[in-house]
């Protein structure tokens, strides 16, 4: 992203000039995860495998974060660059705002695996030919348009500021808000099954969310996330076209792993940015 870019190109300046010369490693080496970071963000797509791979490299950001606010030399320069000013409740509602998200992101999750726990439970008990199963595909299917609505008022709602700090402490805090922000997005946009994204606008791919169904090729495979097969399948079973349950529950297996490691990242970068935020609550406060 070009304001990405921009952000990591504007510390790195303010880093020579305000950092001391013989900076701390974990000053470095967060800065170096920072450029590797904004790099990635031209390529990023939202496959299972990439949005997972996001997750954990989040959760190495914020490793660099937490070492970087144990640091009493930056403790100091932090506390006495927020001193008496807007900065410190700024920083403060961006990690407030990342964990709302993270809350968001916890909560579709949860209600996809038990909505999709229950469809199993009903297809391995009835073979997929019963009155059950038909009931609790629509369940599962209302649930879906839920999430849907769901994340799209979530994403209306975020406001990405700007990053128009001085200090480099400041201004790599902040990068590092705006790359989890924007990784969290994805993950928002990968759950609710969107083709893809505009590379010019976040809002288009909002948008995608409330288009009406789309008639799924086989040459978009590719392009398909685990929760959108899922909902074809089961699109394609409740209209008796020719498909197979066998083949749908192959899906719904593979749909519930993703599901699982997805929750295992966001309950791990959940628990990172509570300790950031505690630690700058204890910086303000000291």
């Amino acid at each position: 992203m070009a304001v990405i870019e921009k952000r990591t190109q504007n510390s790195l300046h303010l880093r020579s000039n305000s950092l001391p010369s013989a900076a701390h490693p974990f000053v470095s080496q967060f800065e170096e995860h920072l450029q590797r970071l904004r790099g990635s963000e031209a390529t990023s797509s939202l496959s299972s495998s990439s949005v997972s791979h996001k997750l954990n490299e989040m959760l190495d950001l914020h490793d660099y974060t937490d070492k970087l606010l144990q640091l009493p030399i930056e403790q100091q320069v932090l506390a006495r660059e927020c001193n008496g000013k807007w900065v410190d409740d700024d920083l403060l509602e961006g990690s407030l705002r990342l964990l709302d998200i993270c809350g968001a992101a916890k909560d579709c999750l949860q209600q996809s695996k038990e909505s999709m726990c229950d469809l199993m439970s009903v297809i391995r008990r009835k073979k997929g030919h019963e009155t059950g199963f038909s009931v609790e595909s629509v369940k599962y299917l209302a649930m879906r348009k839920t999430i849907k609505k769901q994340i799209r008022k979530a994403l209306q709602n975020l406001k990405h500021k700007d990053n128009n700090s001085t200090s480099p402490m400041l201004s790599f805090l902040n990068e590092a808000e705006a790359i989890t922000l924007s990784s969290l997005e994805n993950l928002l946009l990968f759950i609710s099954g969107p083709k893809g994204r505009s590379k010019n606008s976040r809002w288009s791919a909002i948008s995608k969310l409330v288009q009406p169904k789309r008639v799924i090729c086989d040459s978009q495979e590719s392009t398909i996330n685990e929760f959108e097969k899922v909902d074809a399948a089961l699109q394609s079973l409740i209209s008796h076209k020719p498909s197979s349950v066998e083949n749908f529950q192959s899906h719904m297996e593979n749909l519930e792993l993703c599901i699982q490691d997805l929750e295992i990242g966001v309950d791990h970068l959940s628990r990172k940015l509570i300790r950031n935020r505690v630690s700058l609550l204890n910086i303000f406060n000291h």
